[in-house]
């Protein structure tokens, strides 16, 4: 079982965003140390509890600190961004860091009207995502009618899919990365086996599945358990306020109000993560694998402190080894 990370840039209330920054080198460097496999940023806007927008800026910053682990987009979100652009803009970090990158791509369209409508994304625009997956591959495997500069060897893509994106996948002989609430369809199974049946491999790929998802480990449940509740916390007002909001922590968080309708979400939140000890996540883990087949976990944890998520991410790959 490979071992990656996804990390979000979490901002935490009452601190600088640029934080969120240094604290995603910070963490990549502590994966670097410790063996896991790769290490991925993520694309959001105007977010105020996320501070990455831009993965390439971000990715040529953890390239320049880190010397082996692989390092990628989770994801670039590819509506907003010209095929062309992202194909320079991952060749660049290829010729940097060579056999290191990874292209991980999405399709969100932005997480509230305003935003979308900052990324110039009206309602009623066509969907060309297939085709514009084709086209920056072309572009990067030095097959379209321009070349980009500079020349290097293509940068692998990874397809982050739900739903239909695991049938574009599979067309396009992709990996793929799944997680969120494709995770609780109890017919995640057929699903996935549905993409490796389908799979056309395209020069020489294989199908693959990463399952991406909260895990968080610590001395004993409990502990683990509060050191998951800041992002459950989060998620639960975002769905309240339509803001996600920075991470707060877990004692300032017992100290506000909580409606039923808040409670609930926060506890739903809760039993989907894994935390718990060392033997509690195993066991969740070895459940996830049965269920999925996976062939790759990518942890997408968060906490409010950073030591301890150090300290998680520390023992989630003694667990998976």
């Amino acid at each position: 079982m490979r071992l990656s990370l996804l990390d979000r840039s979490r901002t935490r209330a009452g601190r600088p965003d640029a934080e969120g920054l240094t604290g995603t080198i910070q963490r990549a460097r502590h994966a670097e140390s410790v063996g896991f496999e790769r290490f991925w940023v993520a694309e959001h806007h105007a977010v105020p509890g996320i501070a990455s927008g831009s993965p390439p800026v971000l990715l040529a910053a953890l390239g320049a600190r880190t010397s082996t682990i692989r390092i990628g987009s989770g994801g670039v979100m590819l509506p907003h961004h010209q095929p062309f652009v992202v194909a320079e803009q991952f060749r660049v970090l290829e010729a940097l860091f060579p056999g290191r990158v990874d292209l991980g791509l999405g399709r969100s369209l932005g997480f509230t009207a305003p935003v979308r409508r900052a990324l110039r994304h009206g309602a009623e625009e066509p969907d060309t995502f297939e085709a514009d997956l084709t086209e920056l591959r072309e572009y990067l495997e030095g097959a379209a009618a321009v070349t980009v500069r500079p020349v290097t060897p293509a940068t692998p893509m990874h397809l982050l899919a739900t739903g239909r994106g695991l049938q574009v996948a599979a067309r396009l002989g992709l990996p793929v990365v799944v997680g969120g609430p494709i995770l609780d369809d109890p017919e995640v199974g057929e699903r996935l086996a549905g993409y490796r049946r389908d799979f056309r491999p395209h020069r020489g790929s294989t199908a693959s599945v990463t399952v991406s998802l909260d895990v968080t480990v610590a001395d004993d449940d409990a502990s683990a358990v509060e050191l998951a509740l800041p992002e459950a916390w989060a998620m639960a007002r975002s769905r309240q306020t339509g803001k996600f909001p920075p991470l707060e922590a877990p004692e300032a968080i017992r100290a506000h109000p909580w409606p039923d309708q808040v409670r609930r979400r926060v506890d739903s939140a809760l039993d989907r993560a894994v935390a718990g000890d060392p033997a509690t996540v195993r066991r969740a883990l070895e459940r996830l694998v049965e269920r999925t087949g996976a062939d790759e976990l990518m942890a997408s944890t968060s906490t409010y402190d950073r030591e301890a998520l150090l300290a998680s991410d520390a023992a989630l790959r003694a667990i998976v080894s």
